[in-house]
């Protein structure tokens, strides 16, 4: 790559004396990955540490700009983001204390900047190519935006009468704030794209057909995610009984959805919230808000498996909701055509699934009943594809299947988020929809335009102070419980202050410093040895080199006669920047590696 250029300066120098240079080498590129844990864990590869770092320079506009590159809704993901990122930070692991409040920072970057932020964007020529979306939601709005900046002319058709998917008719506004939606999606849609809203797709009276698209367009993107509710798998006189007909029995995605289309929705005194998703803690949270006196969480495993954050769980218990484990709902009881109960089937506890959960094992004989006056069904979402007029292949799950391109079976459409993924997190369809759109536009143009490099700048000294590992996790300031149940608009939590901002972003190692040893003027003191607080610099014989040509395994020794030299192991490092103070030969550099995008 002809532009990148290597640092100047003798070899060694110190990090000050060297420029900023951007790297191609799959050394420097597979560092990142590997050290920068939280990044690498996030679906939109959002900058972390950089982000983190800019709070701490108070400059929070830039600091909402930096997620931006990666994530068009940072305000939204700062409120309602599942946080893979958390379970990877390095401050979370053994010793080392509990995860950076990454999240929460996202918002603050939100919250926190000046009402008048300017955004500015990179911009390119106009190519004449027309793309249509199908689908407003996170995936569909953060490829548009993408496609938009890269000179494309971008539709996108939503059925809805607001774009968000489900973000706006999914998600409870206690926990986004629609005021919030709007202006991030006004932001990530205001370059161009139009929007054309109450436009369906499909075969029927007043839909528009696909054909149309792909006669009218270059390219089609399907991103309509997951909008048909998995049925409840039921036993004997059940199995095959429509419960839609029955009186007391909601859909939970069609329960959420048609509450934020405006439909006024009521529940009975007790209600019984089948599921173990955010779906289904939305739905019990919303029907202690419509006057439920007791609403209570059916789960077939225990509630340390529930795949949402703690936090979603301590703020259901507030608020009344009850989690009941180890149980499978197999039949329903009724009086005529109302509802009167569940029948359940015991469970114990058995090995772990494929997919990472923990299988739920009936035990015979063990079945039980819980009256209830509303059952709220949400175990999963589905796809839809009998809109699109054409048979694509699809996967075992009925999720439309695409190439390494990102493209169907059929030439020109493509597909991105929960479309392709099956139900999955907002952020992950965010991450697939930007992905999607870079491999639509290679197949417009013919070619990639931008390749991902290492941007390696040289730091003057350490960012960070040992004291800054011992600073507990800042919680999130939350709404008064008599507050917060007046109505389902009130917002729970209430965001990060910038003093308590302050202290959370102290905490992040800044994994994204490299420390690094000039081996050849090291003298071997072995003064950085003495006063690391970790096991993180050690005596090597070698470095193996990864297939990819990544740095691994280091190969260390306690034999002096076969050290090749003192290296620093940035796993175990946490920035506190004591070996740089204590050599006395200043052979260790400090530079910030970061993930960026150039122009082939």
């Amino acid at each position: 790559m002809g532009e990148i250029k290597p640092p100047s300066g003798e070899p060694g120098a110190p990090a000050a004396a060297q420029r900023e240079y951007l790297s191609d080498d799959p050394r420097d590129i597979g560092w990142v990955r590997q050290n920068v844990p939280c990044q690498t864990a996030c679906p939109a590869g959002t900058n972390v540490p950089v982000y983190i770092r800019e709070i701490i320079e108070r400059q929070y506009g830039r600091s909402y700009e930096t997620n931006r590159e990666a994530n068009v809704l940072p305000g939204v993901l700062g409120r309602i983001c599942s946080r893979p990122c958390e379970s990877q930070c390095r401050h979370g692991w053994a010793g080392n204390g509990e995860p950076v409040a990454i999240c929460h920072l996202k918002r603050v970057a939100s919250d926190l900047k000046d009402a008048g932020h300017r955004i500015t964007e990179r911009l390119y020529s106009p190519t004449g190519k027309r793309v249509a979306i199908v689908g407003a939601g996170p995936a569909g709005v953060s490829a548009a935006h993408d496609l938009s900046l890269l000179g494309h002319d971008v539709v996108i058709f939503e059925r809805e009468e607001r774009p968000g998917g489900m973000l706006r008719y999914g998600i409870p506004e206690f926990r986004l704030p629609r005021g919030t939606l709007d202006i991030e999606m006004h932001n990530a849609l205001r370059l161009g794209v139009q929007m054309r809203t109450g436009a369906e797709i499909g075969n029927g009276a007043g839909q528009i057909p696909m054909s149309r698209l792909e006669a009218e367009f270059d390219a089609v993107l399907l991103a309509t995610g997951c909008m048909a509710a998995s049925p409840l798998p039921l036993q004997g006189e059940w199995e095959k009984r429509d419960l839609r007909g029955l009186e007391g029995v909601e859909y939970g995605l069609d329960f959420l959805v048609q509450m934020h289309r405006g439909v006024k929705k009521t529940v009975g005194r007790r209600v019984a919230v089948v599921g173990a998703g955010f779906t289904a803690l939305d739905c019990a949270r919303v029907a202690a808000r419509l006057g439920a006196q007791e609403v209570t969480i059916h789960i077939r495993t225990a509630e340390e498996y529930i795949p949402v954050t703690q936090e979603e769980i301590f703020e259901a218990k507030r608020e009344g909701v009850r989690i009941k484990g180890l149980r499978t709902p197999v039949g329903l009881t009724a009086e005529g055509n109302r509802l009167t109960g569940i029948e359940f089937v015991q469970n114990r506890l058995g090995g772990w699934r494929n997919s990472g959960r923990r299988q739920a094992i009936p035990i015979e004989g063990s079945e039980f009943h819980e009256p209830c006056d509303t059952i709220i069904i949400a175990i999963g979402q589905q796809t839809v594809n009998d809109f699109l007029g054409t048979k694509l292949e699809l996967d075992r799950w009925g999720n439309v299947r695409v190439g390494v391109d990102g493209m169907t079976s059929h030439k020109g459409l493509f597909a991105a988020g929960d479309y392709v993924n099956g139900a999955s997190t907002v952020v992950q369809a965010v991450g697939h929809g930007r992905l999607v759109a870079k491999r639509i536009d290679a197949w417009l143009m013919g070619r990639e335009r931008r390749k991902q490099v290492v941007r390696i700048v040289p730091v003057e000294k350490p960012l960070r102070e040992r004291a800054f590992d011992f600073i507990p996790r800042q919680h999130m300031p939350t709404a008064q419980l008599a507050e917060r149940m007046k109505d389902g608009k009130h917002e729970v939590e209430l965001g990060l202050d910038e003093k308590l901002a302050f202290e959370e972003a102290k905490r992040c190692y800044l994994c994204n410093l490299r420390y690094e040893i000039d081996v050849d003027r090291c003298i071997f003191c072995r003064a950085c040895i003495e006063v690391a607080p970790r096991n993180c610099i050690k005596l090597v014989r070698g470095v193996e080199i990864n297939e990819d040509g990544a740095y691994g395994k280091l190969l260390e020794t306690k034999e002096w006669n076969q050290v090749g030299a003192i290296w620093i192991d940035n796993n175990e490092c946490i920035r506190c920047g004591q070996c740089y103070t204590a050599c006395p030969v200043q052979c260790i550099s400090i530079s910030r590696c970061e993930l960026t995008e150039v122009e082939i």
